[in-house]
């Protein structure tokens, strides 16, 4: 079986919960999520089941949206309402410089990772270390917010939509919120409505999963999430250099190789979506497709 669920993670389970689940419900091993969502948010949550696993990367690598609550006037130790409440002030803005605020951080802006995530270094998840009392340097992170829509300002909280690059914290951003106008910030509740291209409105639950009799039913293609890529759609009588990682040339192919040089595609046998490629140059300027990733073995 291989393909992607569209998951719809409740509150109080944690990512890597989600994925035991599905594993025992189909016995496999070979499962994974695309993107931790933290225990205490909710949403979606792309789970890949056996070759799909090897587009993970994909997934991880597209842009999110979040709804999101900020609550003004207090700061934690995890940057989020549940954790230890380090501070509290009171809120003197207005809602129009809160507005303001909010809206200020759309673009390119610098991010420091909360101490409570899930990110490595030197071997230690970072939260690892917090719960031990430790607190180390973070490198900054340039992240993107590509668009904020504010739902609600109401007193000290703040409701808003957010469309995001990978690896945004919307605690941080919250908690940078705070401190753009003084008073300290953290995120009170977290909904992912997207990743990538897998939305809410079609996510299951783990109740409607449980009770499916058959997963296929509802598994999505591996290259669902892919339609932004273009297509080499190999001839089936080169089918054996393709699964050997063969260079691929423009005569194996259904079309010529329209694409620019270093750009990436994706690989079909006929119909059969079979891994990854990028557009390269020979020295006498003829292009050929690099075989990246195969999701199968030659049999």
């Amino acid at each position: 079986m291989n393909g992607i669920l569209n998951i719809l993670k409740p509150p109080g389970m944690t990512s890597h919960d989600v994925v035991s689940v599905v594993r025992k419900k189909l016995n496999m091993k070979k499962v994974g999520h695309t993107g931790t969502l933290d225990p205490n948010a909710a949403g979606v949550l792309p789970i890949c089941i056996g070759q799909a696993t090897k587009i993970s990367q994909f997934l991880l690598d597209g842009k999110k949206k979040y709804r999101a609550e900020l609550t003004l006037g207090i700061e934690t130790n995890t940057e989020d309402i549940d954790g230890e409440i380090l501070r509290q002030r009171e809120v003197t803005s207005s809602p129009d410089e809160i507005r303001e605020a909010v809206l200020s951080f759309i673009g390119e802006y610098k991010q420091i990772p909360p101490m409570y995530s899930a990110i490595k270094i030197k071997g230690k998840k970072l939260y690892e270390l917090a719960r031990q009392g430790v607190e180390i340097e973070r490198a900054e992170r340039t992240v993107t917010i590509y668009h904020i829509e504010i739902i609600e300002i109401f007193k000290e909280k703040v409701i808003f939509d957010v469309l995001c690059s990978k690896g945004t914290y919307i605690r941080t951003l919250c908690k940078d919120i705070g401190e753009v106008l003084g008073c300290g910030g953290v995120m009170s509740f977290l909904l992912r409505t997207a990743s990538s291209d897998f939305s809410l409105d079609t996510a299951i639950t783990i109740e409607e999963l449980q009770a499916l009799e058959n997963v296929e039913d509802i598994l999505l293609p591996m290259d669902y999430p892919l339609q932004h890529m273009s297509k080499a759609i190999v001839k089936s009588a080169y089918s054996k250099q393709v699964l050997n990682g063969n260079r691929i040339y423009s005569n194996y192919l259904i079309d010529t190789i329209h694409e620019p040089i270093g750009q990436e595609v994706c690989v079909y046998l006929e119909k059969e979506f079979v891994g990854f490629g990028i557009v390269r140059n020979e020295d006498h300027n003829q292009k050929y497709i690099k075989i990246l990733r195969l999701l199968f073995e030659k049999e």
